[in-house]
């Protein structure tokens, strides 16, 4: 049952659930999974084995397991989850996007970026979003459906498992991690829950794929909560709610603005939980968590980029720990929304720094590879 307050979203009628996948359960689950098909309980860890240490998804590498038991195994509890439609890259192949479609059809996307000291994976966590930002592609489309637990982790498998093969990296420089130089193998250092959909309107399936992200192998990935951001545009309940979970993951929460009358019509959720009580629950968060709060801002030619939003930014934030990240906002085709004037940029930056605030700008990527989200399965549909 949804606690009071928090949003819901109830997928569209005829909307065919995800089918269950080994990376929807528990370690627990798993086992009582795999007893209820006959096979010995044990069975289970070396399927985690694996799909989340070996991503070695082909049953016949299963060597380990009888012939007899494999497909029966892979049939239920490691389905087909999505198939990509397309990759594009720029960036002298540093960039790379993926177009995914869901066994129902649905469509999402996910973004690799490789930098001479770290990868990021940008994933997404509903294929659209509700929340109806007017200047984002994603919620221009609006909301199709919440993705499962396991839709949300196989775009990381399957970006880990293309790093590890060397399929992905262009000529960023050295690998991260001590890997075999440009181009080559790869490990994943930072994940961002920042690709389609709002993360915590899908608290539980989100929840648990953070678990399944850093719960040691063979039971999950073994990746470090420190390296996953999840964004919020501000569901109060739920981010009070996520700070009791214990997690050392970063909280980006997407402002875009510091008045409640702006807010209100670029962030349509501030009509229920406004600037001071979005900023009271994170900085909650970061007090439960000991990780400094990023406010993400979109900077948008005339519309937040004056420098006295800038000034009152500051002062919101002012002895804090946080860190502003200021993104030139990624136009989509046909939008009156665009990116802020480089001097109209560099004096909001001032006024921000004024107050003693750090102030960043984000590295732009992927613009003509329909980089913001949403962009390409729009195209595509």
């Amino acid at each position: 049952m949804p606690k009071p307050g928090e949003l819901t979203f109830v997928a569209p009628r005829g909307a065919k659930k995800p089918p269950r996948h080994l990376a929807d359960l528990t370690p627990a689950e798993r086992k009582d999974a795999v007893a209820a098909i006959g096979e010995k309980p044990f069975r289970a860890k070396q399927l985690s084995q694996h799909y989340f240490a070996r991503f070695a998804h082909d049953p016949a590498e299963w060597t380990d397991i009888p012939a007899a038991s494999r497909e029966r195994l892979a049939g239920e509890l490691l389905p087909e989850l999505m198939t990509v439609v397309r990759h594009i890259s720029c960036d002298d192949d540093t960039t790379r996007k993926t177009l995914w479609r869901l066994h129902d059809g649905t469509l999402v996307e996910s973004v690799l970026m490789r930098y001479p000291d770290r990868v990021t994976m940008c994933i997404s966590s509903q294929a659209g979003c509700g929340m109806n930002c007017p200047f984002c592609a994603t919620g221009q489309a609006g909301l199709d459906r919440n993705l499962s637990t396991a839709e949300i982790v196989h775009q990381i498998v399957e970006g880990m498992r293309d790093l590890r093969d060397g399929a992905f990296g262009g000529s960023a420089g050295p690998s991260p991690e001590g890997a075999d130089g440009p181009g080559g193998p790869a490990r994943l250092s930072n994940i961002v829950f920042m690709g389609m959909g709002e993360p915590l309107a899908n608290y539980n399936r989100v929840v648990g794929a953070i678990r399944r992200l850093t719960d040691p192998e063979p039971d999950g990935l073994g990746l470090s909560q420190r390296g996953i951001t999840v964004s919020t545009v501000g569901l109060v309940p739920a981010m009070l709610r996520f700070a009791d979970e214990g997690f050392k993951c970063r909280l980006a929460v997407s402002l875009h603005a510091p008045d409640d009358e702006l807010r209100d019509t670029l962030v349509p959720v501030n009509t229920r939980w406004k600037v001071r009580e979005v900023l009271d629950a994170a900085w909650e968060y970061g007090e439960k968590s000991g990780r400094r709060i990023s406010i993400e801002y979109a900077l948008i030619r005339d519309i937040n980029d004056q420098a006295w939003r800038g000034d009152l930014l500051g002062r919101l934030l002012k002895g804090r720990r946080v860190h502003v990240n200021l993104i030139p906002l990624n136009p989509t085709p046909g939008s009156k929304w665009t990116a802020s004037r480089p001097e109209d940029e560099k004096a909001f930056i001032e006024a921000i720094a004024a107050h003693g605030v750090p102030v960043t700008v984000r590295d732009t990527r992927g613009q003509e590879i329909d980089g913001a989200c949403g962009q390409l399965a729009a195209a595509e549909r």
